[in-house]
């Protein structure tokens, strides 16, 4: 049984390393009278004026690579907008995810979250693709995202399309269980000044400033700084748990129509951040980003676009190891229709990545550099004397590239539409990965679209699974995995879209059936010790998503999403591990969201949203319901007003966490208070 405990606490360990490191909803739609195109790119102020038709019209990009309607996706995917987000009250872009019914958000302290889709959600889940305007959300650590410092700004962003399921024929390894796409606005829609600011008790103080204008005929620009500061959460005891922190952040983004075929976008961001912690000194984050798009119509029947980025992050937690991470990515794209019945979107893609690792003599962690780029990876890692965790060797240099073709073919034109699709990609990991999907969608007739799918999805290795050791030095009680495999995912999905006059539905159901799950595993059994991680786990989720969408009036919409799940993980035969799967299926079984929206009289609109969340494992975390509320105020076209009162139900409450290790520990789990702030924005 020691031998038991000691390998559960290994497995603990690893996957909850990243706690120290670091909709609106698609129905099926109909053309709008004049039958024309929707756009899928438009302002917030248009958003308001459009019908309820239109509305339901708008386009997406993030299934097929290419603008669609949401009536013809053959895939779980729900739109959030700008209004749905304005009218939320979201002071951050973890907390406006939330409006997704199809994702698993929680909270865990004031700057972390735990965020996935169907299923294996946790701070280092690596089972979602997250990208910003067509940049990766990545790091080499996990396979994940460092949520805290992708703040984008909120009144920036245009759409956000949240697909539930595998991506990965497109967007390659680690789009297994969902992909996220923040999109921005085109930089034509944020012309003139706008200035915004506000606080309350949680967020204690913020501001931006954004300014817009032309600088020719066919140039349009906009720059913007930002800052926020935000108070601490609570320890179970009540007391304050010191993870108060500040950012400040800078960007700008130009978007020149060179001709009326060719385009040319070129955007950045810079930032820097300050979060406390209960012992040591405070975690520095730092970064910024530029990077370029350009796109051309080479014909009615054809498309080009190319982008490239430049990526660079900072951080540095005391006591524990700091990091410096490079990424240059650049991709190139070609659509075609081919004949009357095939649309082929195909494209190749190279990354390099640089990641620079610095460790004191009294640190616990060591992180080794990574240079990922086509992927291309260098890492170089100074251990103290002292650490009791590394990653091995000090010094990688790797190489990634990528492959992708698709093909949706009309075999009834706009009736019956098949998609079959794969990527073709090489790491120096595990090789060459294929990962192939076919999709199916059929309209009986004009209100509803069926669909069914199935895909192939990998996650391939991590810096965890392959490079970690502890203590730094030998002999090892913990070892990264030589021979640690992708896992992989074969995953079946059916729904079904609805939409009549202001009544929309939609339906997706899904079976995932895992292979290789990650699991540790006794070198010299029965001994405990040492452990090496591998491969030695299998596992199924399976379950259903379930949004509908009312209005009421043209002034007053419902929305309501429920999500059941299960996820099931065992061991398989010779395997050691005692952990039964439980770190990675964090989630609740079931979750219930509840959003009304109404305009009122005298410029005032009114939002209520409430959500109610099942408890996970069997009480690891309590199950909780809570309302969040905003009251809207536009006494002139140019003033907006908001007073916005979160988690209203309880004083405080728990998402998301560990209990401690031993009787005698501490409980490192964090409460979220209840929290109330005004906001004020000025546009002219």
């Amino acid at each position: 049984m020691a031998g038991m405990r000691t390998v559960a606490a290994a497995t603990s360990l690893v996957f909850t390393l990243g706690l120290v490191c670091f909709v609106r909803p698609g129905f099926a739609q109909r053309p709008d009278s004049a039958g024309q195109r929707p756009d899928s790119s438009l302002s917030a102020e248009a958003l308001k004026k459009l019908s309820i038709e239109q509305l339901m019209n708008l386009q997406v990009t993030s299934v097929s690579k290419r603008p669609e309607r949401l009536s013809q996706t053959a895939s779980a995917i729900q739109v959030i907008t700008q209004e749905d987000i304005r009218r939320s009250g979201a002071a951050s872009l973890a907390e406006a995810l939330r409006l997704a019914a199809n994702l698993q958000v929680a909270q865990i302290d004031s700057r972390q979250w735990a965020i996935s889709a169907r299923g294996f959600n946790g701070t280092t889940a690596n089972k979602l693709l997250v990208l910003i305007d067509g940049r990766t959300v990545y790091t080499p650590l996990f396979s994940g995202v460092f949520w805290d410092v992708q703040e984008v700004p909120l009144q920036d962003i245009d759409r956000i399309e949240v697909i539930s399921g595998p991506g990965a024929t497109l967007w390659g390894a680690n789009a297994v269980n969902g992909v996220i796409n923040v999109i921005t606005k085109d930089a034509k829609d944020t012309q003139g000044f706008l200035l915004s600011g506000g606080g309350g008790t949680e967020q204690h103080g913020f501001g931006a400033v954004r300014y817009g204008a032309p600088l020719g005929s066919s140039v349009r620009a906009r720059i913007y700084g930002r800052g926020f500061d935000r108070d601490a959460t609570t320890l179970p005891s009540g007391r304050d748990a010191a993870d108060d922190w500040h950012l400040e952040q800078g960007g700008f983004r130009m978007d020149w129509d060179a001709s009326s075929a060719s385009r040319v976008t070129l955007q950045g961001d810079l930032y820097d951040g300050r979060i406390a912690q209960d012992s040591g000194g405070d975690i520095g984050v730092s970064g910024g980003n530029v990077m370029a798009k350009w796109s051309r119509t080479l014909s009615e029947r054809s498309s080009l676009a190319a982008h490239l980025y430049y990526d660079r992050t900072h951080r540095d937690i005391p006591g524990v190891f700091g990091e410096d991470l490079d990424t240059y990515d650049v991709d190139l794209q070609h659509s075609a229709r081919l004949g009357a019945r095939h649309d082929v979107v195909w494209g190749l893609g190279y990354r390099n990545i640089n990641d620079r690792t610095v460790i004191g003599s009294d640190s616990t962690l060591a992180f080794l550099p990574l240079q990922l780029g086509y992927r291309n990876i260098n890492d170089r890692t100074v251990i103290g004397s002292d650490s009791t965790l590394a990653f091995l060797p000090l010094h990688v240099a790797r190489e990634w590239f990528t492959a992708f073709v698709q093909d949706e073919i009309a075999l009834v034109p706009n009736r019956v539409h098949v998609t079959v699709g794969t990527k073709i990609e090489h790491n120096d990991y595990t090789g060459f990965e294929i990962q192939p999907s076919g999709r199916v969608s059929w309209r009986p007739g004009s209100s509803g679209t069926l669909w069914m799918a199935v895909s192939r999805a990998l996650r391939t290795p991590s810096r965890i699974d392959r490079e970690l050791f502890a203590p730094a030095k030998p002999p090892y009680f913990l070892a990264g995995g030589p021979d640690f495999q992708s896992e992989e995912e074969l995953a079946y999905e059916l729904g079904y879209r609805y939409q009549h006059g202001t009544l929309g539905l939609s339906v997706a159901t899904f079976y995932s059936r895992y292979h290789g799950l990650r699991s540790v595993e006794q070198v010299n059994p029965p001994a405990p010790v040492p452990i090496v991680i591998a491969n030695g786990q299998d596992g199924e989720s399976y379950g259903a998503e379930v949004t509908a969408e009312y209005w009421l009036t043209n002034r007053w919409r419902v929305h309501a999403g429920y999500t059941e799940l299960r996820v099931h993980i065992w061991r398989n035969p010779g395997s050691t591990d005692a952990s039964g799967g439980a770190t990675e299926s964090q989630i609740p079984d079931r979750q219930f969201f509840l959003l009304s929206s109404v305009d009122l009289p005298a410029h005032l609109g009114l939002s209520a949203w409430f959500r109610a969340i099942d408890d996970i494992n069997n009480q690891l975390v309590p199950a909780y319901a809570e309302l969040n509320a905003t009251l809207t105020w536009q006494p002139t076209s140019h003033l907006d007003l908001s007073l916005v009162g979160q988690n209203l139900l309880h004083d405080r409450h728990r998402e998301f966490g560990s209990p401690p290790a031993s009787p005698t520990a501490p409980d490192p789990r964090r409460d979220i208070q209840r929290g109330v702030y005004g906001t004020v924005a000025w546009h002219f």
